[in-house]
C-alpha cells in the first residue's frame, strides 16, 4: 500500500517523475510532452521508451471511481492478452474512452498496469497496493 515517498520530479523533461513499479522492483522516468500534435505521457525504463496518451490519467482516475473499489493491475505486453477486469485490459479496450491502446508506441503499447499506475498514485489521485505480486489500485 502507499505510505513510503516513492517518487520525485515534477514531470517535465528536465525534472521527470522517477517512480519505482508497483512491486518496488524497478526505477523509471516519467514526464509530459507533445509530439505530432498530441500531449503524451513518455516513460523511459532504462533505455526503452514508452508513449502513453496523457489522457490515460484522467479517463483512468475516471474509470477508478466509477469501479469504486480495487482493481487488479493485471500488466502485460502488448503481444499477450490482457485479462478482463483489469487496468491492464481496461487501458487496451475498444470500451475506454479512446476506444482502444492508450499506449502509443507500436510494438511497446503493454505495460500500461505496470507503469500508469504509479503515476496516478504520485499524483495523489490513486492508491496502489506494492507486494510482490498481484497488485491493485483504487481512485482516491
Amino acid at each position: 500500500m502507499t505510505g513510503e515517498p516513492i517518487s520525485s520530479g515534477t514531470g517535465t523533461a528536465d525534472d521527470p517523475w522517477r517512480l519505482k513499479t508497483p512491486p518496488l522492483s524497478s526505477d523509471y522516468a516519467m514526464h509530459r510532452d507533445t509530439r505530432d500534435g498530441v500531449e503524451v505521457i513518455v516513460c523511459t525504463v532504462g533505455k526503452t521508451v514508452l508513449l502513453y496518451d496523457a489522457r490515460c490519467i484522467a479517463d483512468l482516475h475516471a474509470m477508478l471511481r466509477a469501479h469504486g473499489d480495487w482493481m487488479e493491475l493485471g500488466s502485460a505486453d502488448e503481444g499477450k492478452p490482457a485479462k478482463d477486469g483489469t487496468v491492464e485490459g481496461w487501458g487496451r479496450s475498444t470500451s475506454n474512452p479512446l476506444g482502444g491502446w492508450y499506449g502509443l508506441k507500436k510494438g511497446l503499447r503493454g505495460r500500461f498496469g505496470m507503469y500508469v499506475p504509479p503515476l496516478l498514485e504520485r499524483l495523489g489521485l490513486a492508491e496502489v497496493e506494492h507486494n510482490a505480486r498481484n497488485n491493485r489500485m483504487r481512485a482516491i
